[in-house]
């Protein structure tokens, strides 16, 4: 019997590579058995994003083609193109005032939201007390109720008081749950703040004043652009507290748009649409005005440096 170096025989060495191979090669088919169901669950959630994302493209191309058609039924494109239905929307509906107020509701909610969100948030960050938990629950119920369970009752509250129907009393409302959300997103984020950084600045002489202007100031800036970026985008949208509230004179965007939608009388279609482009035109241009300052992702890149 031939034999190989080491003294043993060439049939178990070619039995032993041929085991060896087949070991090698199992554990490939094994993986290609298990991908094969990650690769199907991977095309399905593919096909379903893709999918609603041509539904929402479809239903904002429709409308839009609708907001400049002349006659469009029955057919694949309409008849003709006009810009008159955008000037008799901003004429009927009153859009000069309408959007007048709604900088201002917006305008008015961001800065108090940030005013008196990043305090209160700066409190719960730092100080430890018994209840806390307790106290920051109640701060997030506006978050977690909807807003129709407690804005009939609030604005029951505001029309006895009289404030339902007033610029104040709109932006009161709206307040409401933008100030939990500023405190939500504030909070975390001034935990990553180092506390010794106040202790270095007061052994180097820094007053109160000095502290917060020149070391918590700065870092403490693109949240504050983020949760005022983030409260400005949902009170734009923020529809039951603003119509529960709001007067004749002080409906927002949003509210004007659902009483020219519902309201009694027959208005042209391609008037309410032409409304419709203008109040996503008007939100996309602030968010993109917005995102110019600050970038969604800049908390958690300044976690992750701070980190390290």
């Amino acid at each position: 019997m031939t034999t190989e170096r080491g003294g043993a025989p060439a049939s178990w060495s070619a039995s032993e590579s041929k085991q060896q191979g087949d070991d090698a090669r199992e554990p490939r088919r094994v993986k290609q058995r298990a991908s094969v169901p990650g690769h199907v669950w991977r095309v399905v959630v593919w096909g379903a994003m893709v999918f609603f994302l041509a539904n929402v493209v479809l239903l904002i191309a429709t409308v839009a083609v609708n907001s400049i058609a002349t006659r469009w039924f029955g057919t694949l494109l309409p008849q003709g193109f006009t810009l008159h239905w955008y000037a008799q929307a901003w004429s009927d509906f009153q859009l000069a005032s309408v959007l007048w107020v709604t900088v201002e509701v917006v305008g008015a909610v961001v800065l108090l939201s940030v005013l008196l969100g990043v305090p209160a948030a700066y409190a719960l960050a730092r100080v430890q007390f018994r209840g806390k938990r307790i106290a920051m629950l109640i701060f997030l119920l506006p978050l977690m109720v909807p807003p129709v369970t407690y804005g009939i009752p609030m604005a029951t509250a505001m029309y006895k008081i009289g404030l339902a129907g007033t610029l104040s009393g709109v932006i009161l409302a709206n307040l409401v749950p933008a100030l939990p959300f500023v405190i939500l997103v504030m909070t975390p984020f001034i935990e990553q703040i180092d506390p010794n950084l106040e202790a270095a600045a007061r052994i180097f002489g820094a007053n109160t004043f000095r502290y917060f202007r020149y070391v918590l100031l700065p870092l403490l800036v693109p949240g504050m652009l983020a949760a005022a970026l983030l409260v400005l985008v949902r009170t734009i949208g923020m529809f039951e507290l603003t119509f529960f509230t709001a007067g004749p004179g002080t409906q927002t965007l949003v509210v004007a748009l659902y009483y020219a939608v519902f309201s009694t009388g027959v208005r042209a279609p391609q008037s309410i649409d032409a409304m419709a482009m203008i109040y996503m035109a008007i939100t996309l241009v602030w968010v993109l005005i917005a995102l110019q300052f600050v970038s969604p992702t800049q908390i958690v890149s300044r976690v992750k440096e701070q980190k390290h």
